[in-house]
């Protein structure tokens, strides 16, 4: 691209701090189809760099869980035939201790997508380590089938409580209840959680502006959305240093030595 690289950088840099396309194209001037295919040549780099150096990791917390989002519309307004419009669900998996994201996956609430899910969280693990989901029920088969018995499975399912009047919208609903649900192995009920998880994907509606709740901001191309995942769980694995570890997931891990710029992500 002929595009400067410090402008390149600035403009990557604002939407990873949760700016929208159209404010980091008024921010540095760069028009908004250069700074989509900026973010094409990106995530691109970002997926491969993912692909490259979380794999066969030994863990030994991981926590799964799903974040909704969608494409063009919603599902229930939706009207063309399509896969790639509508509902779309990116699967994430990290290991507790390290706050390192393992394995993600961009696709429908489905058991197929399910499956390609722990495949990908087979491929960046290894040994044997405490698995803890959600309730939704193409887990079990799914971990059953990818890790067979060499793991330690349990399920996490949340009661709510009714939400109020006008609270539904802006208010998440009152936890009354939580049922623990051994599936494989022997599961340390201690370790059972999905809390770290669920603060992720805090992070990523807060650093991804298309993610945003209750707004305008909405992904119009299903491959946008995927690489703005991608370069999001790299710059999140490698570049950003996380308040509690107070150094980045990556190093924490053991897979870097220092906290990478953004430059040396796409870059290198």
């Amino acid at each position: 691209m002929r595009l400067p690289l410090d402008r390149a950088l600035l403009c990557l840099q604002l939407l990873l701090e949760g700016s929208s396309v159209r404010s980091a194209e008024r921010i540095t001037g760069v028009h908004r189809d250069t700074i989509l295919s900026l973010l094409e040549v990106a995530g691109h780099r970002a997926e491969a760099l993912l692909d490259k150096h979380i794999r066969g990791i030994r863990v030994r917390d991981v926590e799964c869980d799903e974040i909704w989002g969608w494409v063009g519309m919603k599902e229930k307004n939706k009207t063309i035939d399509t896969d790639l419009l509508g509902d779309a669900y990116c699967f994430v998996g990290m290991e507790r201790n390290t706050k390192l994201i393992l394995a993600w996956h961009l696709g429908r609430r489905t058991a197929h997508d399910t499956r390609l899910f722990m495949g990908k969280l087979r491929e960046a693990t290894s040994g044997i380590f405490q698995l803890t989901t959600d309730a939704f029920q193409p887990y079990p088969p799914a971990v059953e089938r990818t890790f067979g018995i060499d793991i330690h499975y349990a399920q996490m399912q949340k009661v709510y409580a009714a939400a109020r009047d006008g609270e539904q919208r802006y208010s998440p609903a009152e936890v009354v209840d939580v049922q623990v649900i051994p599936k494989i192995g022997m599961p340390d009920y201690e370790r059972i959680c999905t809390s770290h998880i669920e603060r992720q994907n805090l992070s990523i509606r807060m650093g991804m502006r298309r993610m945003t709740r209750l707004t305008n901001a909405f992904s119009k191309k299903w491959a946008n959305l995927k690489y703005a995942y991608a370069l999001w769980f790299a710059f999140y694995n490698f570049c950003r240093t996380h308040k509690t570890l107070r150094v980045t997931p990556a190093m924490e891990s053991g897979i870097a030595n220092h906290v990478w710029t953004l430059e040396e992500l796409i870059c290198s």
